[in-house]
């Protein structure tokens, strides 16, 4: 399939790291929240296999904040989640589905906790702000929500802990997994969390002061030549084996969070007042009639640009492929799908036509590793 560049313009923005992964060989981009995030530098499979072994740098500036501040910010983000807050501590950030009023999902951000009446919310692709804003507005909510200027750096790899180390010290490594602290750089402060979007370890810079993290950026490549470092970015292959879902790809605001498997994130048994409550209760007390689950496919390659239909041995539809990789662990084709009940069970097969050919697929738990 002919490929097309990517027009820039205020409308696609670049980061402030564009030229460098240019100058590093980026070799294709997507759009996310409006913004350049790349999506390659050369072969899929060996920059798999590069971030299992060693470190990679990723410009994911793309991730952006909404930050909502003042004496109503904690009532505001808690009506926006069906994720209980109310214990929420400083330093740590909460993975919170965002729910509409119909009980359908709207974002699935990492929310931190600045302050008790400062928050970010870390988002994944959608104009989460216009949500807020909304809500607010509607409730009259005493809050400031603005886009901040962060443009995020991930460290990720089973090397990021060493090569983090070697620039910010011992302490860096005790972070536990979900929290932040602030750590010092070329003079300025920044906000560092264990995150990142890989279940290979590492961590986030949310970068503030721009001249500090282009200086960060380059620092961290003369340093970790030892480690092997390389400019990377969220690997596909890597993020469908740990099952770490997609908005915009594998679910939207047509799927509700039970149906995405995010039941350990729901609280509805406390008084805690969140969007699209009633919803889900109803939606818990009926069953789901449809879930994500994983998919194996004997084949060796495979180019997804939309939905796939799946099929029953009878040709009726039963689910549907949303994203799909060829894995070199597996050796086939595994993928995020959104299977209709009764075959969203780990025992249940089906067929699926790929450039014209009917091939089987199996049905199996998320994640695959």
């Amino acid at each position: 399939m002919k490929s097309y560049p990517i027009a820039k313009s205020r409308r696609v923005r670049s980061t402030p790291y564009t030229s460098r992964i240019e100058n590093q060989g980026v070799t294709a981009y997507t759009v996310y929240n409006h913004m350049l995030l790349p999506a390659a530098f050369g072969s899929l499979e060996e920059s798999c296999d590069h971030l299992k072994k060693n470190v990679q740098i990723w410009d994911v500036a793309a991730e952006r904040q909404v930050e909502i501040s003042g004496k109503d910010a904690a009532k505001l983000v808690q009506l926006m989640t069906c994720r209980d807050l109310s214990k929420s501590k400083v330093g740590r950030c909460y993975y919170c589905p965002l729910i509409d009023e119909n009980g359908n999902l709207v974002n699935d951000p990492v929310i931190l906790k600045l302050a008790e009446d400062k928050w970010w919310i870390s988002i994944a692709d959608s104009d989460v702000i216009f949500f807020a804003k909304g809500l607010a507005s509607g409730n009259k909510f005493d809050v400031k929500i603005f886009e901040p200027i962060v443009d995020i750096l991930a460290v990720q790899g089973p090397k990021s802990f060493d090569l983090m180390e070697k620039v910010f010290g011992e302490k860096i490594k005790e972070l536990k997994f979900f929290g932040f602290d602030y750590f010092t750089f070329n003079g300025a402060k920044h906000l560092i969390a264990r995150s990142g979007w890989s279940k290979q370890g590492g961590f986030e810079i949310y970068v503030e002061n721009t001249d500090s993290g282009l200086k960060l950026y380059d620092h961290l490549f003369e340093i970790g030549k030892e480690f092997n470092v390389r400019p990377g970015c969220p690997n596909l292959i890597e993020r469908i084996e740990s099952g770490l879902l997609s908005y915009g790809n594998d679910f939207d605001n047509n799927d509700n969070p039970f149906q995405c498997g995010f039941d350990k994130y729901i609280d509805l048994e406390t008084d805690i007042n969140f969007l699209g409550k009633d919803k889900l209760k109803k939606i818990k007390e009926k069953g789901i009639d449809r879930k994500l689950m994983g998919v194996q496919i004997d084949l060796t390659k495979i180019l997804l640009t939309s939905s796939l239909d799946i099929k029953n041995n009878e040709g009726n539809i039963i689910g549907e492929l949303r994203s799909a990789c060829y894995s070199p662990h597996f050796k086939k084709v595994i993928g995020i799908a959104m299977i209709k009940e009764p075959y969203c069970k780990a025992s249940s097969s089906g067929t699926i036509e790929i450039d014209g050919n009917s091939l089987a697929l199996k049905v199996c738990d998320l994640p695959f590793i």
